[in-house]
C-alpha cells in the first residue's frame, strides 16, 4: 500500500476538496469523520485537519484527541483545524469584528518556512471564516499575514505542526497546490507514487485473494464506474465473473443493445435482462421523485435477484460504488441529508445472502476514468456522460408512460448527437433533457397547438459534487431547438437550463 495521509473531517464543505487535491499530488488520502476513528492512525504519514462550519469557542465545537499524534505526525490545521490547534493548545480564538470571506493576499510570510517554500509574498488565498487567532498557541511561531489577518498561518515546528486560516485546496488560492506538496512531500517524506496503474494492480491482486475460485455477480449499468469495476473484476476472477445487464426501460435510446453488444465485445460474461413493461407497469401513476427512485429500486432488486438465483454457487455481489458515496455515508454527523436514494448503494447484499466486494469504493469519478485508461477501456465507454440509476425516470417531471419515455428519448438523442457532432460532448461533465410536467401554446404552420416543453441541462464539474451550467453557444442552441420541434412529435418549446449546483442539483428529481 502507498503511504498515506489522514483527513480528518469536521463538515467543511471543502473536505472532499482536499482530498481530490492531495490525491492530484499521486498521494493516497483517506477521509475520516473526527469522532469516527476506529482505526491505527500509525499507519497514516500525515494528518490534515479540515475547516467547519462550527465554532471552537461553541459548547458544540466538534473535537478530535491529538493525543495520539501530537508530535508523532505532521499535521496541518486548515481553518477550522487551525484555530482547533490554537484554541486548545494555549492560543486564543475570538469572532472577527467583520467576515473574513474571499481573496486576499499574503503580504508577509517567514522566507524560512518550509511550507511555504517556494512560494511569494503577494500570493493570493481564500479566506472563508467569521473566528480568527488572536492569540498563537505555546510554542508557535507566525510565518504568514495578510492586511486583515495577522495570524493567518503559524507553526510549532518541534512537533511538525502547521495551521493555515485560509484555504489551499480551492482554486482561488494560487500557490495551494505547492503548500500541500511541501508540506506533504518535502515536509511529511510522503513518497509520490500513487498512480493509476499502481492501483489497478494492487486492485487485482486484492480481488484475487479475497475471491479465491468463487464466483462473483456484477450489475452493470453502461456507466463508467461499473463498466471499470466490470473490467479489474475480468482480469482477477476471469469466468468466475458473471455480468447482469437490466434494461428498465428508461435508458437513452438503443442504449440497451448498443451497450450489452459492447460489453460483450469487450471479453465479458453479460446477461441480458429486457425488463421494459414490468419497470413501467410498477412505475403507473407514480408521480413522488423519491418514490420513483424507490419503486425503481425495487423493482431492480426484483429482477437482479431472480436472475442471480441462476447463478449457482455465487458467493460475491460487486458493486461500482465510489469514494464520494462512501463518505457521505459516514459523514460527521451520521450519514448526510438524503438528497436522493440510490438504488445501487445497499439492499441487494443482505436480500440475497452475499458477501460485497467494492473495488472502486476509494476513488473519485475521474480516478475511476484514469483506471479505465490504464485498463485500455474503449474511450467510447471512459468518456460517456454520467447518466442517473433511475434513468429517464427522474428526467420526466411527474407520471410517467411508454409514450413520454419515448418522446424523452428522441429529444435526448437529437441533444446528445448534436454535442457529440459539435465537437461538445467531451468539454461537458453532464447532459440530458427533461420533460416538464407543463404544456404551452404554440403555432405550426396555421395550426395552434398546446404541447410539452423541453428542459436542456448541460453542466461542468470534476465530480459532480459542485457544478456550473455550461454556456453553450446561442447558434447550437438554436438549431437543437429547431430539430426537437420540427422532428419529436409532442413538443413545441425547448428551454435552458442555466443553474448551477448548489443550489440547484444537477438532475431535476
Amino acid at each position: 500500500m502507498s503511504e498515506k495521509v489522514l483527513i480528518i473531517d469536521f463538515g467543511s464543505q471543502y473536505t472532499q476538496l482536499i482530498a481530490r487535491r492531495v490525491r492530484e499530488l499521486s498521494i493516497y488520502c483517506e477521509i475520516h469523520p473526527y469522532n469516527k476513528i476506529g482505526f491505527d492512525i500509525n499507519s497514516f504519514k500525515a494528518v490534515i485537519l479540515s475547516g467547519s462550519p462550527f465554532s471552537v469557542r461553541s459548547k458544540d465545537a466538534l473535537h478530535f484527541n491529538l493525543k495520539n499524534t501530537k508530535g508523532k505526525l505532521p499535521i496541518l490545521g486548515v481553518c477550522y483545524g487551525a484555530q482547533y490547534l490554537a484554541h486548545f493548545n494555549g492560543g486564543r480564538v475570538i469572532s472577527s469584528n467583520k467576515r473574513e470571506y474571499g481573496r486576499a493576499k499574503l503580504n508577509s510570510i517567514e522566507k524560512n518556512s518550509q511550507l511555504f517554500s517556494g512560494i511569494d509574498s503577494g500570493t493570493q488565498v481564500w479566506m472563508s471564516h467569521s473566528d480568527t487567532i488572536e492569540k498563537l498557541p505555546t510554542g508557535s511561531k507566525l510565518i504568514a499575514s495578510t492586511n486583515d489577518v495577522k495570524n493567518a498561518a503559524f507553526s510549532i515546528e518541534k512537533d511538525l505542526i502547521f495551521g493555515i486560516q485560509f484555504h489551499p485546496e480551492v482554486y482561488h488560492t494560487s500557490d495551494g497546490k505547492k503548500l500541500l506538496s511541501n508540506f506533504l512531500i518535502k515536509i511529511s517524506e510522503i513518497k509520490p507514487n500513487w498512480t493509476a496503474e499502481s492501483f489497478s494492480s494492487k486492485a487485482i491482486a486484492q480481488i484475487k485473494e479475497t475471491v479465491g475460485n468463487e464466483k462473483v455477480i456484477l450489475g452493470l449499468s453502461g456507466g463508467v464506474d461499473s463498466s471499470v469495476a466490470a473490467v479489474l473484476l475480468n482480469k482477477a476472477v476471469g469466468s468466475n465473473l458473471y455480468c447482469i445487464f437490466v434494461n428498465n426501460g428508461l435508458l437513452r435510446k438503443n442504449e440497451y443493445d448498443d451497450v450489452l453488444h459492447q460489453y460483450r465485445g469487450m471479453g465479458l460474461n453479460v446477461i441480458g435482462v429486457d425488463a421494459t413493461d414490468f419497470f413501467l407497469n410498477q412505475l403507473s401513476n407514480v408521480t413522488e421523485p423519491e418514490l420513483k427512485r424507490k419503486v425503481i429500486g425495487k423493482a431492480f432488486i426484483e429482477i437482479f435477484d431472480n436472475e442471480a438465483k441462476k447463478i449457482k454457487g455465487a458467493k460475491w455481489l460487486a458493486q461500482g460504488t465510489i469514494y464520494p458515496d462512501v463518505i457521505e455515508s459516514i459523514s460527521v454527523k451520521g450519514p448526510s441529508a438524503t438528497i436522493k436514494s440510490h438504488h445501487n448503494v445497499g439492499g441487494l447484499p443482505e436480500k440475497m445472502k452475499l458477501s460485497i466486494i467494492e473495488p472502486l469504493k476509494m476513488l473519485f469519478k475521474d480516478e475511476v476514468r484514469k483506471v479505465g485508461k490504464a485498463l485500455k477501456i474503449s474511450d467510447v465507454i471512459l468518456s460517456r456522460h454520467p447518466f442517473p440509476g433511475p434513468g429517464l425516470a427522474i428526467r420526466i417531471l411527474g407520471d410517467i408512460d411508454k409514450e413520454k419515455v419515448e418522446i424523452l428519448q428522441n429529444v435526448d438523442k437529437i441533444f446528445i448527437e448534436g454535442l457529440k457532432n459539435n465537437n461538445l460532448y467531451d468539454k461537458i461533465w453532464q447532459a440530458g433533457a427533461i420533460l416538464l410536467p407543463v404544456k404551452s401554446v404554440g403555432v405550426m404552420g396555421d395550426e395552434r397547438t398546446y404541447e410539452n416543453c423541453i428542459a436542456l441541462r448541460a453542466v461542468e464539474s470534476t465530480d459532480g459534487m459542485t457544478a456550473d451550467w455550461v454556456n453553450l453557444p446561442y447558434e447550437f442552441l438554436q438549431d437543437i431547438s429547431n430539430q426537437i420541434i420540427n422532428n419529436v412529435k409532442g413538443v413545441n418549446r425547448v428551454v435552458y437550463d442555466i443553474s448551477s449546483k448548489p443550489p440547484a442539483t444537477i438532475e431535476w428529481e
